[in-house]
């Protein structure tokens, strides 16, 4: 059986990234509730006309909590599935990646502070 070129690799990487981000959003409602809001301050940002820098700062903030929540999904599919019991190390690893999604909300946070509080004073 012939090897499969880098191209044809990629491709398949791509298609089972796609496959988990529309499993996410499909079955988590964490992501979906991030993914509305992620839509509300998308339309905040064309409605205030923010810059290009504060498009960025936005999108990356967008970007670092799906991804992040994307992640402490994996974490405790992983967990529960390792150990379905509740066990206190398990939840102490639960623990941290849910803090983990705390913190870039936090500053994702302050960031839509930092562009749209301006705008209404």
């Amino acid at each position: 059986m012939p090897k499969e070129s880098f191209i044809q690799n990629r491709i398949k990487s791509v298609g089972f990234a796609l496959k988990g981000m529309f499993l996410l959003l499909k079955t988590e409602s964490s992501i979906k509730i991030q993914f509305v809001i992620a839509l509300v301050m998308t339309g905040a940002g064309f409605y205030f006309e923010i810059s290009h820098v504060e498009w960025v700062m936005q999108l990356m903030a967008i970007g670092m909590v799906m991804g992040i929540e994307g992640l402490n999904t994996a974490v405790e599919k992983i967990s529960d599935y390792i150990q379905p019991n509740n066990d206190p190390k398990i939840g102490f690893i639960k623990d941290i990646s849910a803090g983990a999604v705390m913190i870039v909300s936090i500053i994702a946070s302050i960031i839509g502070f930092i562009i749209y509080l301006p705008k209404f004073v």
